[in-house]
């Protein structure tokens, strides 16, 4: 398999060329990517690297690691490459891995892989607290709105891609800055891609990181439900209505008719000051309970239609 490398280049000048030293003799092509640096990094490669594989890509303007990384995956597809791996160039993910990113999609049983900083605990002990909280809550989060339940750690960046799934994805469209990675996997849910967690230990330079969880965390949630329903629209009401359909619907509406019914009752009886009946009480509690089983029956049917036939070999094969 021809693999490449993409190479996201802003304020790396410090690490860059060790990262690019790193990478092994398995790889066939690196796209180091100026998004418009400050530092000049693209100019900085091309001075001072011996390295005949790397090719250097500009911006000028700043576009996000998204978007650095969607135009290597572009020059990769233009040069007939069959898997591409992302790695940042501040150092902090090991080249050595790229062999275990590779190797599933390799061996037809993953579509995409990405790193899981969460596999082992002896990983996190680098692990800064404010992101590891920041991590763990959108990792659940995360679950929901592109149905890679067994996925953790959705925000990390090292991942590595089949060219076959990746001319499928509307690549004008995914977020250009830091919600990349996550858009990512809803996009590779929506086209029912095989997703694979490669474990790695979080590693941490002396780099000052742009992103503030405070900031970031109200747009994630913002995005991450925007997502969560345009993947249920499109999954359980237009390409297919099945049983975890009638579970969501069904449950939907029996807690907001028990929520409804329930509260204009509740408000009847403190203006009046009579206590509801006990039939009343029953009519508002047995279609919440009802309609909150529904839906925990409609969860346990999404996780379990997670894809697990990757689409790269069929894609392979098509004329």
């Amino acid at each position: 398999m021809r693999i490449a490398v993409a190479i996201p280049c802003y304020k790396v000048t410090q690490h860059v060329l060790g990262v690019i030293a790193a990478i092994g003799p398995e790889v066939q092509a690196i796209y180091a990517v100026d998004d418009a640096c400050p530092e000049g990094s693209g100019r900085f490669i091309e001075e001072h690297n011996h390295d005949a594989r790397v090719r250097v890509l500009y911006h000028p303007a700043n576009r996000g690691v998204g978007g650095a990384v969607v135009t290597a995956y572009q020059s990769a597809l233009a040069d007939g490459m069959d898997v591409v791996v992302k790695i940042d160039g501040d150092g902090q993910m090991d080249p050595a891995l790229i062999p275990h990113f590779v190797r599933p999609i390799k061996l037809g049983k993953a579509d995409y892989t990405k790193g899981n900083r969460f596999y082992r605990p002896e990983s996190l002990r680098g692990m800064p607290p404010i992101r590891l909280f920041g991590n763990a809550a959108l990792s659940f989060i995360n679950k929901l709105s592109t149905g890679y339940w067994p996925i953790m750690d959705p925000t990390n960046g090292y991942t590595a891609i089949h060219t076959a799934v990746l001319r499928e994805l509307p690549l004008e469209k995914l977020e250009q800055r830091y919600f990349f990675e996550s858009d990512m996997l809803y996009r590779l849910n929506i086209v029912r891609a095989v997703v694979h967690d490669v474990p790695m230990d979080a590693v941490y330079a002396d780099e000052q990181s742009g992103l503030k969880v405070s900031k970031v965390l109200p747009e994630f949630l913002r995005k991450h439900t925007s997502r969560f329903f345009k993947r249920y629209v499109y999954q359980y009401l237009v390409r297919d209505f099945s049983i975890g359909s009638l579970y969501s619907i069904l449950g939907v509406l029996l807690c907001l008719w028990a929520l409804l019914f329930g509260g204009a009752h509740w408000a009847l009886s403190i203006a009046s000051g009579q206590p509801a009946s006990s039939g009343t009480v029953m009519v508002a509690a047995l279609p919440l309970i009802i309609g909150i089983q529904f839906l925990i029956a409609f969860l346990h049917h999404d996780v379990s239609t997670v894809p697990r036939d990757a689409l790269a070999p069929e894609l392979n094969d098509e004329p």
